[in-house]
C-alpha cells in the first residue's frame, strides 16, 4: 500500500510546466504519480505524452474527456471540440500516442495508506466530462456519487482546473487543479496524498520564459495566443466558476 501519491491533472500539452512539477522534491519522492486526465490537448502533445510514458510504472494515467476526444479526432471522427488546438494536436500524434490515449482507464481506484481505497477520475466517477465544483450543492454530489462503494471515502477529480479540498457528507473530495491551463493564477497546480493527509501545491514558473519556450518549441500556428491566454491564467477562478456553474445543474 502506497504512503505517498502525487496527483497532477489537466496538463493540456504544456511541457515546461509539467517538467517543473515533476522536478518538485515531493513529486520526485512520491511512490506514485497519478494524472487525472486531459494530458495532451495543447501545443506540445507528443512531448508531454512521451514524458509521461517514460515515467513507466511510477505513473498511472487516467482518461480525461480531452484525451478521448483527441484520440477520436486522430482516428478521423468529426466531433465538436471546445478548443481549436485539438485538431492540430490530433494530427501530431503517432500511432503509439493514439493507442496510449485509447487505452487509458476511467476511473481508477488505488489503495493509499491512511485513506483506504481512493478513486481517481476526471470529471466525476461516472463521467469524464461531468462538472462538479467546490460550491456544488450536496444534492449534486449525492447524484454523481450514486453507486460509489461506501468504502471509497476519498475521491480525486480534475476537469475544472481549479484546486480545492472539501468534505461531502463525510467523503473527502480533492481537485489538484491544472498543470497547463490554470484558472486563477499562473503556475502548475498539484496535490499530495501522504500518510492520510491531503495538501495542495503550486509550482511557480517564470511566465515569460515559459511562454517563449512553448512558442519556440511548438509548431501550432496560434501557439503564442494560446500560451499568452492559458499560461498567464488570464481567466480568473471567479470567471471560470461563472462559466462552469450552470453545467453542474444548479438552478434547476
Amino acid at each position: 500500500m502506497m504512503r505517498s501519491v502525487a496527483v497532477l491533472s489537466d496538463i493540456h500539452g504544456v511541457l515546461p510546466v509539467l517538467e517543473a512539477v515533476l522536478a518538485e522534491p515531493a513529486v520526485a519522492a512520491a511512490e506514485l504519480i497519478v494524472v487525472t486526465g486531459d494530458h495532451a490537448a495543447g501545443p506540445q502533445p507528443t512531448e508531454v505524452l512521451d514524458l509521461l510514458a517514460a515515467l513507466g510504472e511510477r505513473a498511472v494515467l487516467v482518461r480525461g474527456n480531452a484525451d478521448r476526444e483527441l484520440a477520436a479526432v486522430a482516428r478521423g471522427a468529426s466531433i465538436e471540440v471546445a478548443d481549436e488546438v485539438v485538431p492540430w494536436a490530433a494530427a501530431q500524434l503517432a500511432p503509439k500516442h493514439i493507442s496510449l490515449l485509447e487505452q487509458l482507464p476511467h476511473p481508477v481506484t488505488l489503495e493509499v495508506q491512511g485513506f483506504g481505497p481512493v478513486l481517481f477520475c476526471h470529471g466525476t466517477p461516472r463521467d469524464d466530462e461531468e462538472v462538479v465544483l467546490v460550491d456544488s450543492r450536496l444534492e449534486r454530489w449525492t447524484e454523481v456519487f450514486a453507486g460509489l462503494p461506501d468504502a471509497v471515502q476519498t475521491v480525486v477529480c480534475g476537469h475544472t482546473h481549479m484546486p480545492f479540498v472539501r468534505l461531502v457528507d463525510r467523503r473527502m473530495v480533492v481537485n489538484p487543479g491544472s498543470v497547463g491551463m490554470p484558472y486563477g493564477r499562473p503556475g502548475g497546480n498539484w496535490a499530495l496524498l501522504h500518510n492520510g493527509a491531503v495538501s495542495l501545491h503550486r509550482s511557480t514558473i517564470d511566465v515569460e520564459k515559459t511562454i517563449e519556450r512553448v512558442v519556440a518549441e511548438s509548431s501550432y500556428p496560434n501557439r503564442r495566443q494560446w500560451a499568452e491566454y492559458f499560461i498567464r491564467s488570464t481567466a480568473s477562478d471567479a470567471e471560470a466558476l461563472t462559466v462552469f456553474g450552470p453545467r453542474d445543474g444548479r438552478g434547476k
